[in-house]
């Protein structure tokens, strides 16, 4: 008898059948000591199309809305379906007494094994394989303690919530807000709110007037102490004549010890906000590149929202942190402190994300670029959260003259910590030693202008921060998961919004901004609070966790979802202004006799851009096709210009012959009508 493990990729079913033992291959699996190993290659089967429950679906209508699924579907992918019929060939064998999903620890793994499972119609014993490292010490410690694949059945029961859901309302609103204004608009769970967090900060930024401040700095050599901003340049002059040249009393000075502890180790979307900023890369590279380090055993599993270790993992800290030494080329901390890195209720599915002691050994240079830098990254980071805390005395010193108030401030550093691996460079000076009512003379007085800076652009740094703490604010404080999407899917968000042309990445010196294009701004415009607001796409995350935690049923979320959808389609009204909102890019030929809105020329005809108005010159009219009249755009400018046109060639069904003549047009407002006028083409 077999046991069959089924892993997500074949990459990892190749680590694992090492692991066993397991050498012999064949079409789609690995064969032998007493183990069938095979993959799944991501996805093989997703939910259906609509077309799939009822042909109809295939043309997008309004009237078909909602698509609301009784029993739901799944389609194979074409590329897919053979290594599916594999996978569906061992699950059936009679010598096959137990299945272990090996798919990555995860909702999505999850949600992958358990389609794949169900459709092939097994009910056979599942394990669960629930490992946070790819190194071969890690998977056979996993093998040695496999878990009832019973225990997940909420963390399925949870992604099969989200993935539902996503279909819900991605084919619905996609479909209602595209027949709607006469585009591909796509409308999801996540990507549009996500998409409205932009539009709202560049609302923030073309709204935004800057207004000019002034400060007057008073030069003491060594030091220089600064009025508050003021608003008149006139009361900035003032106080720079009047205390030009005279002696400022020190009224007061405080100093403070301050404490800023480690940074803690990385999860996954801290790591992607510190790549974006210190190296460029995208949110979606740095996973990539995350991946390929896991799936080579260099790093352990990156798709994690801890930053901590759990504390029986205390005791091996320390080689950790000596093999991160020996990647990063830097000396180790002289006193480590693993309890500072380690707490068990800061950990959720996974640890965070830190070097396998097989990295150590590992020739930095064989790895590309990108693997090595996020590396080097990681291991550095390490060294960081063990070290003592940075500690400075800040110094803040009220100095006055004539009535004006003079703020000067300095920095002793007291310990450097964690810094020293950070590349500290000194931001402030130190305070000469100043005590209350010296008096000192300053040796120049100037003005100086500023102004108002707007806020800035989101990078995918900000960016990934906002979606994580999108209505953290208003959300209950024991609520596990807040903010928009989950660190294993927003830069595939990211990536969507850019592919499907709402948001553009725009180079700035260093800096690469993410800017919401006309289209992008338009559709977040007409979209209900519903879809757009960051608060109730973070409940729904919750709502997702406290499912997969057995707190909260599907049935009633996805009773939410469904009810949502309907509210949609049943509540959608036409924006005005349409046709600027979303224009057609196609040239105009004339205006609508009807609205005075711009006609365009699209496959089927010339019609009116404006959504509300009906006005159109089909070119397979009955009227014309019988006559074999060609519409053409010169045709109708001048019909919409003059009424009428001059054409030559027209048939007659009765006589079998050609002739010319005047087509004019009349509209009601309602209905356009066709009619010859014979005159002569002079007379025109």
């Amino acid at each position: 008898m077999y046991n069959l493990v089924i892993a997500e990729k074949p990459s990892v079913a190749k680590s694992i059948a090492a692991v066993l033992g397991v050498k012999n291959r064949e079409d789609g699996f690995l064969e032998g000591n007493g183990y069938l190993v095979s993959w799944c290659f991501g996805h093989l089967a997703q939910l259906a199309a609509p077309d799939a429950y009822d042909s109809r679906y295939e043309k997008w209508t309004i009237v078909d809305l909602p698509i609301i699924p009784e029993n739901w579907q799944y389609a194979v992918s074409r590329d897919k379906g053979k290594q599916f019929h594999v996978l569906k060939s061992l699950l059936g064998r009679s010598d096959v007494a137990e299945v272990i999903n090996a798919c990555d620890a995860g909702r999505e793994g999850e949600l992958i094994f358990r389609t794949v499972y169900n459709l092939a119609g097994c009910d056979k014993p599942m394990k669960r394989l629930w490992i946070s490292s790819m190194e071969d010490a890690a998977i056979q410690e996993g093998f040695d303690n496999l878990r009832d694949g019973k225990e997940y059945d909420s963390l399925y029961a949870s992604a099969l919530c989200r993935s539902k859901a996503d279909w819900l309302v991605g084919i619905n609103a996609t479909r209602l807000y595209s027949v709607r204004y006469h585009r591909t608009l796509n409308v999801g769970r996540v990507v549009s709110p996500t998409l409205a967090l932009l539009v709202d900060q560049e609302t923030e930024i073309d709204s935004f007037k800057s207004r000019p401040f002034y400060t007057v700095h008073a030069d003491f050599n060594t030091f220089t102490a600064v009025t508050e901003r003021l608003s008149d340049k006139a009361d900035a002059e003032s106080i720079r004549q009047n205390c030009s040249g005279k002696a400022m009393a020190v009224k007061s000075v405080t100093r403070k010890e301050k404490t800023e502890k480690a940074p803690a180790l990385y999860d996954l979307t801290t790591l992607q906000r510190d790549a974006n900023r210190q190296l460029g890369f995208t949110a979606q590279q740095t996973l990539d590149y995350l991946q390929s380090l896991y799936e080579k055993k260099l790093v352990t599993y990156p798709r994690t929202d801890s930053r901590y270790l759990t504390d029986d993992m205390e005791d091996s800290v320390r080689a950790i942190v000596f093999c991160c030494g020996g990647i990063c080329g830097m000396d180790v901390p002289d006193m480590i402190l693993a309890p500072q890195v380690c707490d068990s209720n800061k950990v959720t599915d996974h640890h965070a994300i830190i070097p396998t002691i097989v990295a150590g050994s590992t020739k930095l240079e064989t790895l590309p670029a990108g693997e090595r830098a996020i590396l080097l990254m990681i291991a550095k980071q390490v060294l960081l959260a063990v070290t003592g805390p940075y500690r400075y005395e800040e110094t803040t010193a009220i100095l006055e003259a004539d009535g004006a108030v003079f703020t000067a401030k300095g920095k002793r550093v007291i310990c450097l910590g964690w810094k020293v691996f950070a590349g500290y460079e000194q931001e402030e000076k130190e305070l000469p030693f100043l005590k209350e009512w010296d008096l000192i003379v300053p040796e120049g007085m100037e003005v100086k202008e500023g102004k108002t800076t707007p806020p800035k652009h989101f990078t995918e740094d900000t960016l990934l921060s906002a979606m994580e703490t999108a209505g953290v604010k208003d959300m209950p404080e024991d609520a596990e998961r807040k903010g928009l999407g989950t660190p294993a899917t927003r830069a595939a968000i990211l990536e969507k919004l850019v592919e499907m042309g709402f948001v553009d990445r725009q180079k700035n010196k260093k800096t690469m901004n993410l800017i919401p294009t006309h289209i992008g701004k338009s559709l977040v415009s007409i979209l209900p609070e519903q879809l757009r607001s960051p608060l109730l796409t973070a409940e729904w995350e919750n709502r997702l966790k406290m499912i997969e935690r057995g707190e909260s049923d599907s049935e009633s979320f996805l009773r939410d979802i469904t009810q949502l959808v309907f509210n949609l389609v049943k509540d959608q009204e036409i924006a005005k202004g349409s046709e600027i909102l979303f224009p057609s890019g196609r040239e105009i030929i004339g205006r609508c006799p009807r609205c005075g809105g711009p006609v365009t020329d699209s496959k089927k005809g010339y019609f009116c851009e404006k959504v509300d108005c009906r006005f159109g010159l089909w070119r397979d009219s009955k009227y014309l096709t019988t006559k074999k009249i060609n519409l053409t755009s010169k045709m109708v400018s001048e019909l919409l210009m003059e009424g009428k046109t001059y054409v030559s060639g027209i048939y007659s069904e009765k006589t079998n012959t050609n002739y010319n003549a005047f087509l004019s047009l009349e509209d009601d407002g309602i209905r356009s009508t066709y009619k010859l006028i014979f005159e002569n083409k002079g007379d025109k």
